[in-house]
């Protein structure tokens, strides 16, 4: 009966207000990056969407700090994650690059929307049952960064072209399009293992990394999310190689064995 009447205490509520409001930070960013599409402002729809992964990524990590994850804020911040980092990117890649007079610029751009869409519906129905660290597919802010840090990269260091522009564009939203809805793993910074006796050099070149961006982000931006993108690529790559070259030295040796039993 006693417990009946505690109330419960008010930091709780605090603690799950805290990733509630930076999930409304990452929505109230994608919808200023669409404001800014609609003004023809690119390069400011691009900063906004990565205002946005700042969001995201901060909602994340203070759920998972504070033990406060809950269904509510897990479909909440999807909801969010698909205005911030389908509807506003598919928006910035078609006025961008894919505003052409045929039909295909938009099929285009609803294509990465849905594939972004049904990238975040398998994650949800999979995070409660797969305990993985993994990322089944390529996750949708990392498509997004690729396409706002494209954009900035063609405003601050290579135009690319009206000629190239559309072609590029078409081909890339493909690409992120496909790699979302894959099953290619992508690994995530918590499935990152550190050795602890190489902590300082990790620390080295972390603060390496954060001087080159900050001295040039116009092109490091594009760098790293680029090379997010295609990591999953490479390490599928990779294992595959590692499985084909095992069978076959597996093989050789089990050859080289029946043919010295024979010789025996």
């Amino acid at each position: 009966m006693r417990g009946s009447f505690i109330k419960e205490p008010k930091r709780r509520r605090g603690v799950y207000l805290i990733p509630n409001l930076l999930t409304t930070g990452n929505l109230f960013s994608g919808l200023a990056s669409i404001l800014f599409v609609f003004d023809g402002n690119f390069q400011a729809a691009a900063i906004a969407i990565f205002v946005a992964i700042v969001f995201d990524t901060l909602d994340g990590t203070s759920a998972r700090l504070m033990k406060s994850t809950s269904q509510f804020g897990l479909q909440y911040d999807s909801l969010g994650d698909l205005i911030s980092f389908g509807v506003a990117p598919g928006l910035v890649i078609y006025a961008w690059a894919l505003n052409t007079p045929t039909m295909l610029g938009a099929a285009v751009m609803f294509a990465f929307v849905a594939c972004g869409a049904l990238r975040l519906a398998r994650y949800n129905v999979s995070a409660a049952s797969n305990d993985s660290k993994a990322f089944t597919g390529l996750p949708i802010p990392g498509a997004a960064g690729v396409i706002a840090s494209l954009v900035i990269f063609d405003h601050h260091v290579l135009p690319l072209g009206d000629a190239i522009r559309p072609i590029f564009g078409l081909v890339l939203s493909l690409v992120l399009s496909f790699l979302m809805v894959s099953t290619i793993n992508y690994r995530s910074v918590k499935d990152l293992k550190f050795r602890e006796s190489h902590h300082f050099n990790y620390l080295v070149y972390a603060i390496l990394v954060l001087m080159a961006v900050l001295a040039y982000p116009q092109l490091m931006l594009l760098v790293l999310f680029g090379t997010y993108a295609l990591s999953g690529l490479v390490d599928q790559g990779y294992q595959a190689l590692s499985k084909t070259f095992r069978r076959q030295k597996n093989s050789t040796g089990v050859k080289d064995t029946l043919k010295e039993s024979k010789e025996t």
